[in-house]
């Protein structure tokens, strides 16, 4: 799959800038010497994050790339933070993968005004200025949204009865959250007997996941559908469905985002639906466009990931070769 992805960011690179702007900030990168990046992380919040991280670590190792790596344990001010510490550190190149959407224009003009290129990974922000970042590397997270509603439309097409969905929304504020509902909600809208009669954060995480979802049982007695936001959430809303006596999977049907390993197994089990994939294996596409930009060369302003769904008999045949 990653050999598509990188033939994707290929084909999408324009011809070499004539003109080096020497996008380095310092240590060199854009002279052809070794390229220092500074990357904040969100956290480690799921499995996804997890692999996430081994990825861009691991990445940066093959490519010879020096990485300074922060963890900014779900909160933006750690981040705004580790930026303006890797500014200061003249690093070539900054990567973030943003905890929310909203409030980054004024750490990215400081890094616009260093010289110092930025790229998003995973997550966009809803910054106006598009000139504060080179490109967005990361999936379409209103088309994995969409995806999750077709699926439940064609499961109960022929339903008369109303169908009540709960909701496990990701982290407030942030573009996974924010898309992946909006993108469900305009398909399922289409079809009065969908119905979302509770809808709330679970943070991304399984603990989280558990508590919300308990408390969604105890207020709705009849859920039929419960959409969470990513696996670690659906993997802890099993739980609490099994502690009600509930059967996960046929009393409650479930659809995730992510496909990592343990989502995956609970899919081949039967107690979850349905899965949207949602790569975490960005590594290598980041360090690819990070040497483009520190070189002074134009990348396109997007690149989507190539992914895929999973039913429970397609969950059987990938888990063997899963990476993550």
């Amino acid at each position: 799959m990653l050999k598509r992805i990188s033939a994707l960011v290929l084909a999408g690179v324009t011809a070499m800038s004539m003109t080096a702007c020497s996008s380095s900030g310092g240590s060199g990168g854009g002279g052809g010497g070794s390229i220092t990046m500074g990357f904040s992380q969100v956290g480690a919040e799921s499995g996804w994050r997890t692999a996430n991280t081994k990825s861009v670590q691991d990445s940066a190792k093959t490519a010879g790339i020096t990485l300074k790596f922060s963890d900014a344990q779900q909160k933006q001010e750690n981040q705004i933070k580790a930026i303006r510490s890797y500014i200061q550190q003249k690093v070539d190149v900054i990567a973030f993968s943003p905890v929310v959407e909203s409030g980054w224009d004024t750490v990215l003009k400081e890094a616009k005004d260093a010289k110092i290129p930025v790229i998003l990974t995973d997550r966009a922000v809803d910054s106006k200025d598009t000139s504060l970042y080179k490109t967005f590397l990361g999936s379409d997270f209103v088309e994995e949204g969409k995806k999750a509603g077709q699926w439940l439309v064609n499961e109960y097409k022929d339903a008369k009865d109303p169908v009540n969905i709960v909701e496990l929304q990701g982290t407030t504020g942030s573009a996974p959250a924010n898309d992946r509902k909006s993108g469900f909600q305009e398909v399922i809208g289409a079809d009065p007997k969908f119905k979302i009669i509770a809808s709330q954060t679970g943070d991304f995480t399984r603990a989280k996941g558990k508590e919300v979802m308990e408390a969604f049982l105890k207020s709705n007695p009849d859920i039929d559908v419960l959409y969470a936001h990513n696996d670690d959430m659906g993997l802890g809303a099993i739980e609490a469905i099994e502690g009600a006596g509930k059967v996960p999977g046929k009393d409650i049907k479930i659809i995730t985002v992510d496909a990592v390993k343990d989502g995956m197994q609970a899919l081949a089990d039967g107690k979850i639906n349905y899965i949207v994939e949602c790569s975490p294996l960005l590594g290598p596409q980041l360090m690819d466009l990070a040497k483009k930009v520190v070189k002074g060369e134009q990348v396109p302003a997007r690149v989507v990931t190539e992914e895929t769904t999973f039913t429970q008999e397609q969950a059987k045949q990938a888990l063997p070769s899963r990476q993550y």
